[in-house]
């Protein structure tokens, strides 16, 4: 699906390199069809890095995608440019005024915070309720998950005893699930996280479905059962050098920091990291948008006929 995004974006050329088919907006508007509209509120501190990742899984299918980069107004970034921010992300109080077919909310590295104490919290509240009712389908990420099931469902966090740092072995729970088709039966995720949602409240709420657990039968993934919220608790988008540049940076600062499980060749942090989710994280998210946005979303979504509630 190649990307439509503005043709000096920053990731434009690093997806190029990798031969990520990416369309400019001149040349999208030469093609008479009618792109997936895909809104993005990136929650990241390292936004530029975060918009690679993510578009380079968006642009691996067949049809036209159009990326809206979504900021939050009642938050300062420091890790990124305010001229960055001012050309590339719309600010959140816009897309009040856009209906979506997708959306994806990013992990945030404030999860040790009470959600009430984020100081975007009540505007991002405003975005996923808007979102029942104005996007068909929305990925909630890392702690998006976690905060889409804490509003929607009124599941609480808590937090473990140590950090959950490194790449996870997982498996299947719900057979013949369109989200999770090609994968193995063991597929790996990586992790990057102190709080855990525990799996007996999930199961507990009649309308969420368990896709997927870890080896320590903690939620993967996790869907209501009408396919419209679907909850990641790991990072499919990350690079490879993800979690090593994490691991080094605590690490430079005399911070306690575990090794990443079962990502340095043989523990060795001195040996560079191989990447054994990158298939795996494009199946995800092919198949999110195929299933559950593109094959399910009306060829005119401004009609009010496909609004739904939870």
């Amino acid at each position: 699906m190649p990307i439509r995004i503005q043709s000096d974006l920053p990731a434009r050329s690093i997806l190029e390199n990798e031969n990520i088919f990416v369309m400019t907006e001149k040349r999208a508007a030469m093609q008479d069809i009618r792109p997936l509209k895909i809104a993005i509120i990136n929650l990241m501190p390292t936004k530029e890095t975060t918009e690679t990742q993510l578009l380079r899984l968006l642009g691996n299918t067949p049809l036209q995608t159009d990326i809206s980069l979504v900021r939050m107004e009642n938050h300062e970034s420091s890790h990124v440019s305010t001229e960055h921010l001012a050309k590339f992300y719309i600010p959140s109080s816009e897309i009040f005024n856009h209906k979506y077919d997708g959306m994806i909310i990013t992990g945030a590295p404030v999860e040790q915070m009470p959600f009430e104490d984020v100081d975007y919290w009540s505007e991002l509240c405003d975005i996923m309720d808007y979102a029942r009712e104005n996007v068909f389908s929305t990925l909630f990420i890392c702690w998006g998950a976690q905060a889409g099931l804490y509003h929607n469902y009124g599941i609480k966090k808590v937090a473990l005893e140590k950090k959950k740092f490194g790449i996870y072995k997982n498996h299947k729970v719900l057979e013949n699930e369109p989200l999770l088709r090609g994968f193995d039966d063991n597929f790996p995720v990586p992790m990057s996280r102190h709080t855990t949602v525990p799996t007996s409240a999930i199961k507990k709420v009649q309308d969420l479905e368990i896709l997927a657990e870890s080896e320590e039968n903690e939620v993967t993934i996790a869907k209501s059962r009408d396919n419209r919220l679907i909850f990641m608790t790991g990072h499919l988008e990350y690079d490879t050098e993800t979690l090593s540049k994490e691991y080094w940076r605590d690490k430079n600062k005399n911070l306690p920091i575990d090794i990443p499980k079962n990502y340095f060749p043989h523990d060795d942090p001195s040996q560079p990291p191989e990447n054994k989710w990158r298939s795996t994280a494009h199946l995800f998210f092919s198949n999110w948008l195929n299933y559950y946005v593109y094959q399910e979303t009306p060829f005119d979504y401004t009609e009010e006929s496909w609004f739904y509630s939870i």
